[in-house]
């Protein structure tokens, strides 16, 4: 596994928790970074698969 999956999987979990904390109060801008930061960790996460899948990684 690499760094573009670990730290994509980070990016996502950081835009739940900015999303959630936005739907909770009321919050639309911090709703809206939520959403950019999950779209960006899925993207690394992405790309960090295809990385591992041209080295020949194990995803486990």
């Amino acid at each position: 596994m690499n760094d573009d999956r670990t730290e994509g999987s980070m990016k996502k979990m950081k835009g739940d928790l900015k999303e959630g904390a936005g739907n909770l109060t009321g919050d639309s801008k911090l709703q809206s970074e939520g959403k950019a930061d999950k779209a960006e960790g899925k993207i690394q996460n992405t790309v960090g698969n295809v990385k591992d899948a041209l080295t020949g990684k194990d995803r486990a």
